[in-house]
């Protein structure tokens, strides 16, 4: 159920039966030569919706821009700064909070967000608490990837094995060609697998991996692994997001 085509009585009504609600967070970063630039919002949106209607729960929406500071090299990208991201993300729950909703589930499509989204929540506890003491609402706030299950853990690595890799991987491609079929690019891809290392900024990021990729080979992907791995995150999501609103 997405937020934006519900009326205001609507959600009203839904406060009266749950406090839950499902924030997308993604990225605009390039994603290799045959990944989409909109990719891990893409992800992060379409399998939030799917765990929405899986459960019944309003999904927020998108933050589409994250932290992506170290693919800035590449054309295309976008990101917002650790501490612009901490105060949309502060802007976004207590806004929601105002109106009641007290159980935040962010559906995370970009590993790099990690760390400032958790930052965020602490922030907004300490603010919360500072403010009203115990008179702050009850609110509590948690963040997974779509990917952080053994489902598509185990699905990736039997269809990719270690050419899954970590950034432009064949999962997350799979999953946008499955979204959006009319989209999908084809690029040469040499090395087929592309090199793995750590890396320090944007400009060592560039000339460590030049076409974007990090021990991926996205060209193994394909639409019908992406509804697989789709399919798959929105079971295991569905199930996090249910026993998160409902514990103690």
């Amino acid at each position: 159920m997405r937020l934006q085509l519900r009326t205001w009585p609507e959600v009203e009504d839904y406060l009266k039966t749950s406090r839950g609600i499902i924030l997308p967070i993604g990225s605009t970063e390039q994603h290799g030569p045959n990944g989409l630039i909109g990719t891990d919002a893409i992800c992060a949106e379409e399998i939030a919706l799917g765990v929405g209607k899986a459960t019944g729960a309003l999904v927020g929406p998108t933050i589409g821009v994250g932290m992506a500071a170290h693919h800035m090299e590449f054309p295309g990208t976008m990101t917002l700064r650790p501490s612009t991201l901490m105060l949309v993300i502060r802007d976004y729950v207590t806004a929601l909070a105002e109106h009641g909703f007290q159980r935040f589930l962010f559906v995370n499509g970009h590993g790099g967000n990690l760390a400032t989204v958790r930052a965020a929540f602490q922030e907004i506890y300490a603010e919360l608490r500072a403010a009203r003491g115990l008179e702050a609402p009850d609110l509590r706030l948690k963040v997974i990837s779509w990917w952080e299950n053994e489902s598509v853990y185990k699905l990736s690595k039997e269809l990719f094995g270690s050419a899954e890799g970590s950034h432009a991987t064949p999962s997350e491609v799979s999953v946008v060609q499955y979204l959006s079929p009319d989209d999908i690019k084809t690029a040469l891809l040499e090395p087929p697998t592309a090199p793995s290392s750590m890396f320090y900024d944007a400009r060592d990021y560039r000339r460590r991996f030049p076409d974007g990729r990090i021990g991926s080979n996205p060209g193994l992907a394909t639409p019908e692994h992406g509804k697989r791995l789709y399919d798959a995150a929105v079971a295991a999501l569905a199930d996090k997001y249910t026993t998160f609103v409902n514990e103690g």
